[in-house]
């Protein structure tokens, strides 16, 4: 058997994605950090066998037989198989295990699909000899990855990655992600995430689930044009380095998603009573000691902090001494900005 593994890390988005048409394209453009210690790492294995023009699949998640996830990946196959036709003449073998707990909120899909990308990326360039250029290579992951999860496109790109047509951003598209670079202040390459993990349970509603209830929210199209004016907004923070506007716009995304949710039909809320006391705290902290901490969410109740790293020390202590005593079993994931997938 050939054997391809890759490790390619979760990311935490800044202006959020929630809302998709057509083959998983978004409703509005999104960018994110782009996560160090929170990563799946994915091994395939591949031996010819007879080519009928079917998927042949064996998987494991974390050293055991997971059907559900075998069927998900097996699904997802037959759906690009399009894409690589080779597949077919295959019989694969598929592990993956993750750095942090899966299915809630720290984008687990992201990490896994971009991981699975990569790894069928380099079977097409082993044997085929396609995809020789690194950004056709990468642009094909991230296309292939959006396939999989919309979120996981932005993980193929190291520090920041951004999703979805805006005008203002050469080379961006709905149809993958881009690295975003441009005249980024050096504060944002120092950023550290504190993942405080509120529950390890997996969450009552999928996002898929989410993503389709917002076609008949009655926020919806407002939520579109909020999300467009608060990238714009927060391009120029990273321009600048403008700390304080960039936690606000930051800390608002996070509040909307939520907010997006319980306004839903059927209504759901992911957010738990400790996820606000953090919340609280978090606010009361940085109007105490100005110290330039921001919270933000995904579709779960965990909290990640976001902070620079020169602030470090008095975060770390913060959490320890405030914040722990609201996650579950005192557990939390120290990570930060990273510099995207690594092939091993």
């Amino acid at each position: 058997m050939k054997k391809i593994t890759w490790k390619s890390p979760s990311n935490i988005a800044l202006i959020k994605y929630w809302g998709k048409h057509g083959n998983q394209l978004p409703n509005n453009p999104s960018i994110s950090f782009t996560l160090s210690n929170a990563f799946t790492t994915m091994e395939l294995q591949y031996e010819p066998k007879f080519d009928d023009g079917k998927i042949s699949l064996s998987f494991e998640f974390e050293g055991k037989t997971n059907q559900p996830f075998e069927d998900k990946i097996e699904r997802f196959l037959i759906k690009i198989l399009d894409q690589f036709p080779f597949l077919s003449a295959f019989h694969l073998v598929i592990k993956s295990e993750n750095s942090f707990p899966h299915s809630t909120g720290i984008a687990s899909s992201a990490s896994s699909m971009s991981a699975l990308a990569l790894c069928l990326c380099s079977m097409e360039q082993n044997e085929t000899g396609n995809l020789s250029q690194k950004e056709e290579f990468f642009q094909k992951a991230s296309t292939i990855a959006r396939l999989g999860s919309g979120s996981a496109c932005r993980s193929v790109y190291p520090i920041l990655g951004q999703w979805g047509y805006q005008e203002t951003i050469s080379g961006s598209s709905d149809e993958f992600a881009i690295p975003y670079s441009q005249n980024i202040h050096p504060i944002f390459n120092t950023f550290q995430d504190a993942i405080l993990i509120v529950s390890k349970k997996e969450k009552s509603v999928s996002s898929t689930a989410g993503h389709g209830l917002m076609d008949n929210n009655p926020f919806a199209s407002s939520r579109y044009l909020q999300a467009n004016e608060n990238l714009s907004i927060l391009l120029s923070c990273l321009n600048n380095g403008d700390l304080n506007q960039f936690g606000s716009i930051v800390e608002k995304e996070a509040l909307t998603l939520h907010a997006l949710m319980m306004m839903s039909e059927p209504s759901f809320i992911l957010l738990k009573p400790n996820t606000l006391s953090i919340i609280e705290k978090v606010q009361a902290f940085r109007a105490a000691t100005k110290t330039p901490l921001f919270f933000t969410l995904d579709a779960g109740p965990n909290v990640h902090l976001l902070y620079p790293e020169a602030f470090k020390e008095e975060v770390e202590t913060f959490i320890e001494l405030e914040l722990l005593l609201h996650c579950e079993q005192g557990f939390w994931i120290k990570d930060k900005v990273g510099n995207g997938p690594i092939k091993l």
